[in-house]
């Protein structure tokens, strides 16, 4: 299984949403929309963005969006004291940026 496809999954249970509602949203049937959960070669950029819409999140949430959420809970007061964890979500979150980037365009060339 893939990471972005596992993170959708993950996203998708936690949020009670069944696979059938996800087909239903996306205009495919279950079979199809359970293997765009196990595969990264079936996603596409227009499908990544439609997940994204029926999850209500950002797609790169599906990548691994961290360093947002860490200075969200910290409130701006409370960064100063946890500068070292935010350094290093900081250069996790640069990785997963990464990621994205190399997926994406693996994305592209196939078109």
């Amino acid at each position: 299984m893939n990471n972005v496809g596992v993170k959708i999954r993950k996203l998708r249970e936690e949020r009670n949403v069944s696979q059938e509602f996800m087909a239903d949203k996306l205009k495919i049937n279950q079979s199809s929309y359970g293997r765009l959960e196990k595969s990264d070669s079936r996603l596409t950029v227009p499908r990544l963005l439609e997940i994204a819409d029926v999850l209500n999140i950002s797609v790169s949430v599906l990548f691994g969006e961290k360093a947002t959420q860490i200075i969200k809970e910290n409130n701006g007061d409370n960064a100063q004291a946890n500068i070292g964890t935010l350094i290093q979500q900081d250069k996790e979150y640069i990785a997963s940026l990464k990621e994205e980037i190399t997926f994406l365009r693996k994305l592209l060339e196939k078109n």
